[in-house]
């Protein structure tokens, strides 16, 4: 059984946002982070991960993500604020990132 997610990143808190759909958050992350991912994202540095809702439904997971495209921006502001006031990075808190530990 597959999952996906449908996820918002953000360049800073209240900056410019970015809605995404895939079925591997972590590698994705790591492509938007590296540049490879998408032109948008690259151009306005939107590569914080500031929410992200699993779904086991591929078609619902897409249907969730061209809903909140269509979303005015302070409605995706609020869905954010609800589960992440203070706009703080969950890509470190995933299940299965690799913490970069200095040497």
């Amino acid at each position: 059984m597959s999952t996906y997610f449908v996820y918002l990143l953000a360049s800073k808190p209240y900056g410019t946002l970015y809605i995404g759909v895939t079925n591997g958050l972590i590698r994705r992350i790591d492509e938007h982070r590296a540049g490879t991912a998408s032109k948008f994202t690259a151009k306005y540095k939107a590569h914080h991960l500031v929410w992200y809702r699993e779904f086991a439904d591929v078609e619902e997971a897409i249907q969730r993500e061209k809903t909140m495209k269509e979303w005015p921006r302070q409605w995706k502001i609020n869905e954010i604020e609800r589960e992440n006031p203070h706009w703080l990075d969950l890509y470190p808190s995933l299940p299965g990132v690799r913490s970069i530990t200095p040497h």
